[in-house]
């Protein structure tokens, strides 16, 4: 039998990441010695070193959700699809740890896009569906969307970067370099900036957007409200910048809680759950004071 899956997909000893020389595990990467799934002996950097149909997968999934924008979809539409397909991915899961000979035509199956840790956790797209459904459940059209871009494209970008330079670079933690957490933030930048600046006026309104579907509308208060209140400020355009302007602050903000959210560490939780949780409550939270 398949040992049963510890809590929060976390893979007991043998299946842990290799130790740096501190002592410490790189949680950024599968572990070695290879062996428990076949395919990554066969094809060790195109899928084990370098994670290539992993990342593929994981890119790809910004790019569907601007599709589905482009067509109007709403991300209360979307939803209820991510639910009906974390049940059955779950439930085979839960199914393949209980079951020698599941677990083995599993990995036959979907080994290309495992990591070793998920022979004996749980799998990856789990979490990414959890956090996707999270982050477009509960925050507004250009935040949830938002959050899904980060998590697609920050978090791919981490992990290359990181495991390119990353040896080059400073280490701010166990499995993360300062390679890693600024290539996060580049990429954060660079999709706030298209996203906001190119994308959505490009696509305009579409009939069936819901009230207040988007929180920034190119224009951010240098002061927040309360503090404007405070000291007397009068509301009007001074103490605000629009424009390219704005444009610019938000991006960078953006990049920011892109790179703070791939960088946290949250009870070693899965990142695919934590990056657009994360990233939503932060973007969420800046255009709540200053938008």
């Amino acid at each position: 039998m398949i040992p049963a899956s510890p809590p929060n997909g976390k893979a007991s000893n043998g299946f842990l990441s290799p130790k740096l020389p501190d002592g410490a595990r790189d949680i950024s990467r599968s572990p070695s010695p290879l062996g428990l799934i076949p395919l990554h002996s066969r094809y060790r950097n195109f899928i084990h070193r370098h994670e290539i149909p992993r990342k593929l997968l994981h890119v790809s999934i910004g790019f569907l959700t601007l599709g589905l924008y482009s067509r109007g979809v709403q991300t209360l539409q979307i939803t209820p699809v991510l639910f009906s397909a974390l049940v059955p991915i779950a439930v085979t899961d839960i199914v393949r740890h209980r079951s020698e000979k599941v677990n083995k035509l599993y990995i036959r199956c979907m080994g290309a896009l495992m990591r070793e840790t998920e022979v004996s956790g749980y799998n990856g797209v789990i979490w990414y569906l959890l956090g996707a459904y999270a982050v477009l459940r509960f925050f507004p059209k250009d935040v949830g969307v938002m959050g899904v871009l980060l998590l697609s494209w920050c978090d791919t970008a981490a992990s290359t970067f990181g495991r390119l330079y990353g040896r080059y670079t400073p280490r701010l933690r166990p499995g993360k370099s300062l390679a890693g957490t600024l290539a996060a933030w580049a990429v954060g930048v660079a999709t706030a900036a298209s996203f906001w600046g190119w994308f959505v006026p490009y696509m305009g309104a579409f009939p069936n957007d819901p009230q207040d579907a988007f929180m920034f509308t190119g224009r951010l208060n240098l002061l927040p409200d309360c503090v404007r209140g405070l000291i007397g400020m009068e509301p009007s355009s001074a103490g605000v910048i629009t424009g390219p302007l704005a444009l610019g602050a938000m991006s960078v903000v953006s990049g920011v809680v892109a790179a703070g959210s791939e960088f946290i560490d949250l009870w070693g939780w899965d990142d695919n759950l934590t990056i657009p949780v994360l990233s939503g409550l932060g973007l969420w939270g800046f255009l709540k004071v200053f938008g």
